[in-house]
């Protein structure tokens, strides 16, 4: 894995000091510093514009109820795209701009998910458990699913709630 990322981050290095050069030497010096700050103020600008977006739709799936795994991929992809876009050279500003297409970010996107198994739980009807006394003790909910103080009811749905504990002394 090291000697893998280690090749990624060299041979992109060497590629962009090429193509700096190349382009500088076509260019001038002065105007390829210049297309450089300009490519990462207009990419930041659209990464940021991109990000508030895909906020609004994460929190648009979060008040339907589903889980917004997409678009928090999708919002990981921006991150990086905007790491991309702030580095200089021209061929991190072409994959950064590249991960700005949404077209192009969603396909990325739903392949990671296939990669991934996302789960998730929910609570049915409410909590129906005990809780535990400040002297140890553990006693019943004293409170129902809707609120009101009359003994739980267990319903035969056999729906598990699955959770972890830790006791503080």
């Amino acid at each position: 894995m090291f000697a893998r990322l280690f090749l990624l981050f060299t041979a992109t290095s060497l590629l962009e000091i090429f193509i700096l050069v190349k382009v500088g030497g076509f260019l001038g010096a002065w105007p390829t510093v210049g297309l450089v700050i300009v490519t990462a103020l207009v990419g930041s600008s659209l990464v940021r514009s991109q990000g508030i977006q895909t906020m609004f739709k994460v929190q648009e799936r979060m008040n339907q109820g589903e889980m917004p795994g997409q678009q928090l991929v999708e919002g990981m992809m921006l991150v990086i795209a905007g790491v991309l876009l702030v580095t200089p050279g021209f061929v991190t500003d072409f994959l950064g701009l590249m991960l700005l297409q949404p077209n192009v970010r969603a396909h990325l996107a739903k392949g990671a998910m296939s990669k991934f198994q996302v789960q998730m739980m929910s609570a049915g009807a409410g909590f129906q458990g005990g809780f535990q006394s400040y002297d140890g003790n553990e006693t019943a909910s004293p409170f129902n699913a809707q609120g009101s103080a009359q003994p739980p009811r267990h319903s035969d749905k056999g729906s598990t709630i699955e959770g972890e504990f830790e006791r503080k002394e």
